[in-house]
């Protein structure tokens, strides 16, 4: 029998088996020393340990309801480090592991980072994947044509949450939750 923890990632409680705890330990002091992001350093640190709280979220369930040191070694090899070097403790290369089939998902957020007005249009044109102008004056005939283009953008307005953190920018992009575009978005602010 292996002795299990109780810990503390990213707002959520795990119980984890000993080998496991001290593998993801390694690696978060590992990641904190690679990043070398100052000030920007926590917030980066806190958005990896919320990823990493959501994608053990994601595996454990009533049958595997203890993280162990496979699912650990999965998350790490997914995530990777901040200078975009699998992390190996062995000299090993996981990455094979990383191109194993997990897309990113897109969410919807506001784009603060090319706004005019909300953050609306950039924030469409980011999750669709087009040119921002267009989004902005596909609106703006809308407004003219009715009034339904200003209550679309008010009510998007309203709902949407502005993409705040790196973790929030990434899925807004596309891109996977990685060390290494965390670090692109982190050195944005």
């Amino acid at each position: 029998m292996k002795k299990t923890v109780n810990v503390g990632i990213g707002g959520r409680s795990f119980a984890m088996d000993e080998d496991a705890y001290s593998k993801l330990k390694r690696y978060l002091n590992t990641f904190r020393t690679k990043s070398k992001l100052g000030l920007q350093s926590k917030e980066v640190m806190d958005d990896l340990e919320e990823r990493i709280s959501e994608l053990f979220s994601e595996e454990i369930t009533q049958y595997r309801n203890v993280v162990d040191i496979t699912l650990v070694e999965k998350v790490i090899a997914q995530l990777g480090m901040p200078d975009g070097e699998p992390y190996s403790e062995d000299g090993s290369d996981p990455i094979s592991e990383i191109f194993s089939g997990n897309r990113p998902s897109r969410k919807f957020y506001r784009n603060p980072d090319n706004k005019s007005i909300a953050g609306v249009c950039s924030g469409i044109a980011a999750y669709l994947n087009i040119d921002t102008l267009l989004v902005r004056i596909i609106f703006i005939i809308g407004l003219f044509m009715g009034s339904a283009g200003f209550w679309i953008y008010v009510i998007l307005w309203i709902a949407a949450p502005m993409a705040e953190t790196p973790a929030q920018k990434c899925e807004l992009n596309g891109l996977p939750v990685t060390a290494e575009n965390l670090r692109k978005f982190s050195s944005n602010k």
